[in-house]
């Protein structure tokens, strides 16, 4: 993987620059990290950079957001948002009901989410709440054939669960129309060509605006997207036939409250949706989405909530909790969380869903870590981060004496090349990529043999 040669690289850059060189410190060894480490060795060729994460894993989203039929997606050329947005309904702590970045979690193997063990027995419905591309994905894994999937990365446990899965009809529900759904058409045009897949759309929730025309008029991705959903609504039998798989695009309907099941206590039994119609806020110009106090439920056992990423916030570092970002100017971060533009952290910067929340795809990272860096270079040209030489900041020598005296485990890169060589023996054996090491336990005894 180019992720695994750019490791090496940084590994090797560790014992070839001198004292004066600059030390940069990465937090977070996703996609944002990864490129902002590429961007900094470009611009400062002597630099010296270490990346650290809690995992004893890099590759952050890639390794753990991607859905494992994207192999694709995986190859790469800060800490992100490890925390969930809140509908604010009545029942969201219902069990049964989980945040699509949990369900991800799971089926890739990230070993927080090991023990989630969603039940997918005891109903035949799923509803995902949200159309964006996780939605997607989510919607994809859950109705698949668990052969095909049987061939990527999944890990074994949610592979198991799959294979013994009841779920047989999925709804992806959004609170606005196609014309505003937030999937890409890569995304639809693969969900949509599951082989033998009923797909449901009603006919009345394409029908177009003058406003809607008016914004498909001017985009072409929202238009070509309008147009796969056209085709599937009136390409699609009336009816499943039997046993047939249900993929039920709703539009138009957002969450008021998730329904308590009578015969089971503090479960959810389903989700009542109130219809809504597009208005243009005043405000801001753009379409929202506004109740008309008309309400449908829909029973199902099992809700994916995917509404969002949300960053969480660290001791010490200002936060801004309404958008889930630290505070920056093109990267800088803010003294004040309130937003004094004037006041700066000096040599403390942000990339990544951390600087402009969760929004955008992997490669969005790139540009985002482009301006970043660019803003490091313009800080070291002009004298105002202090020289390392002759610094009184200990550096990494320091970073890992403070790790030593707090007992913290350390895993070098070392150790992640003994769980990568193990991963890919064990999936040699499943005719897979790799079996990914999914529990804390077996990840840090691997990674220390």
């Amino acid at each position: 993987m180019a992720l695994t040669r750019m490791l090496r690289c940084l590994s090797r850059s560790f014992t070839t620059v001198s004292s004066s060189s600059p030390r940069v410190c990465i937090v977070g060894s996703g996609p944002a990290g990864f490129y902002t480490a590429d961007k900094i060795l470009k611009a400062q060729e002597e630099a010296q950079v270490d990346i650290i994460d809690r995992l004893p894993t890099p590759f952050g989203l890639v390794r753990s957001g991607v859905a494992p039929d994207h192999p694709e997606t995986k190859v790469v050329l800060c800490y992100g948002a490890e925390s969930d947005r809140a509908l604010g309904i009545p029942g969201e702590d219902l069990t049964g009901i989980y945040s699509a970045r949990e369900f991800v979690w799971w089926y890739n193997g990230h070993p927080d989410c090991r023990n989630l063990a969603p039940d997918l027995k005891n109903t035949d419905t799923a509803v995902v709440v949200g159309q964006g591309n996780v939605a997607l994905d989510v919607a994809r894994v859950l109705l698949r054939s668990t052969f095909e999937l049987a061939k990527t990365d999944i890990s074994s446990h949610a592979l198991a669960a799959l294979e013994e899965s009841c779920i047989r009809k999925v709804f992806v529900v959004g609170r606005r129309g196609p014309v505003q759904a937030s999937f890409t058409a890569k995304e639809l045009r693969e969900i949509l060509g599951i082989k033998n897949l009923y797909i449901h759309i009603e006919e009345a929730d394409l029908h177009k605006t003058p406003a809607d025309e008016e914004v498909l008029k001017n985009n072409r991705i929202n238009r070509r997207i309008h147009e796969l959903l056209s085709k599937a609504a009136i390409s699609t039998a009336p009816y499943p036939t039997p046993g047939q798989r249900e993929l039920h695009f709703v539009f138009f309907r957002k969450p008021e409250r998730f329904l308590e099941s009578d015969a089971r206590s503090g479960h959810v039994a389903g989700v009542k949706f109130e219809r809504t119609i597009i208005r243009e806020d005043v405000g801001s110009g753009k379409q929202i989405a506004v109740g008309t106090g008309q309400f449908d439920d829909l029973e199902c056992r099992l809700v994916l909530k995917s509404i969002g990423y949300k960053s969480v916030c660290v001791e010490g570092l200002p936060f801004d909790p309404q958008n889930g970002i630290v505070p920056n100017i093109r990267g800088r971060v803010l003294s004040d969380s309130t937003g004094d533009l004037t006041e700066v952290e000096k040599g403390l910067y942000v990339c990544g869903w951390l600087k402009r929340g969760p929004t955008g795809i992997i490669a969005t990272n790139l540009y985002c870590a482009e301006e970043t860096v660019a803003s490091i270079s313009e800080d070291i040209k002009k004298g105002i981060l202090p020289s390392t030489s002759g610094s009184s900041k200990p550096g990494r020598e320091g970073l890992l004496r403070l790790l030593d005296s707090r007992n913290s485990t350390v895993i070098p890169f070392e150790g992640w090349q003994k769980i990568d060589a193990e991963e890919k023996r064990r999936g040699l054996l499943k005719n897979k990529p790799r079996e990914k090491l999914t529990s804390w336990e077996e990840l840090l005894e691997v990674a220390g043999k």
